[in-house]
């Protein structure tokens, strides 16, 4: 049975590398690299290997650990950059909600695939966050909004990067774990 945990680590490994690319579609990679790591896990311990199958379960709680400071780290970014650029609640908050919602109507109006969403990503940040700052009750004048709108989708941007990066540790620590017996 042991050619079956190979197969499902081969496996495994093919699939992350998608998985990475998702990350960068705004589309759950990390996640869905969680669930396969956790499948081949289980699988070793219940047919393969038994209990001698540690490894991976001190990997996959590594790995869910730096998911969650991932999806932290890419959500906030864009605050942030909004915060350092100079800009109030009101286009921190726009750079959220605007990168979130340019990541879902990016993903159909540009059709590059796997950038299309990215690059939504950080012009529905940008929007945001220049809508927050010239609406409200004490709106800036368009060539202010202009630096905490250009901060948003700067942090925007290195957030999905940042988290792309913590999608990589991730894989390499999950597969790690599969592979040390």
């Amino acid at each position: 049975m042991m050619w079956l945990h190979w197969v499902l680590t081969g496996l495994f490994a093919l699939l992350g590398m998608g998985c990475l690319l998702l990350v960068i579609m705004q589309l759950p990679g990390v996640w869905i690299l969680l669930v396969l790591g956790l499948a081949v896990q289980l699988i070793d311990v219940t047919w393969i290997h038994g209990d001698d199958a540690t490894a991976g379960w001190w990997a996959l709680g590594l790995a869910a650990i730096l998911a969650v400071i991932g999806e932290v780290l890419e959500n906030l970014a864009g605050a942030a950059g909004a915060r350092a650029g100079g800009g109030s609640r009101r286009s921190m908050w726009g750079g959220l909600i605007g990168g979130i919602l340019g990541a879902i109507f990016g993903t159909p109006i540009i059709p590059i695939p796997i950038l299309g969403t990215f690059i939504g990503a950080v012009i529905g940040a940008f929007a945001g966050a220049f809508l927050g700052e010239v609406t409200g009750p004490n709106p800036m004048r368009t060539t202010e909004a202009m630096k905490p709108a250009a901060g948003a989708a700067t942090g925007r941007a290195a957030g999905t990067l940042i988290k792309a990066g913590i999608a990589v540790a991730i894989w390499v620590i999950v597969l790690a774990g599969l592979l040390i017996r």
